[in-house]
């Protein structure tokens, strides 16, 4: 399994999201683009997506822009990959449920890539939003110590 770009950049769009608009204002695609160092059209297309998904809420006009659905930490690391990547199953055989691969009872190796896929859902799904604004608060917060 590989996160794409697309991934990635729709977490940090959301990071961008909780941490500036915390008293709901809603925030431009242009400001998040300049922060996050990623093109606009990209970060459109990102939105849009979680926009349909009901994740963030959208607003037209001079003060528009995006802000988060719900409480950042309503959200998990998972959640928002799912949503932009799919499944994060490591191996297609483990994509359906049940295991629908002709050989799934006589594999040996599927145990490892289940363990596997199992370990990488333990991490993406116990990690919120809330965990990553306040990682990234205090990072913020030491690095202005050092200043």
């Amino acid at each position: 399994m590989k996160i794409s770009t697309k991934g990635r950049y729709a977490l940090r769009l959301m990071l961008d999201l909780a941490q500036h608009s915390m008293e709901q204002e809603y925030v431009s695609i242009k400001k998040v683009s300049q922060r996050q160092d990623i093109s606009e059209k990209y970060l459109e297309q990102i939105v849009a997506q979680l926009s349909r998904s009901g994740f963030v809420n959208s607003a037209r006009g001079a003060q528009g822009g995006y802000c988060l659905a719900w409480e950042p930490e309503a959200y998990t690391v998972g959640m928002i990959l799912r949503q932009i990547e799919g499944n994060l199953s490591t191996v297609s055989c483990l994509e359906d449920n049940p295991n629908k691969c002709r050989r799934c009872n006589n594999c040996v190796t599927l145990e490892v890539w289940q363990q596997i896929n199992d370990a990488v859902n333990n991490v993406i799904d116990h990690i919120t939003l809330q965990d990553l604004l306040e990682k990234q608060l205090a990072q913020s917060n030491g690095a202005a110590e050092y200043e």
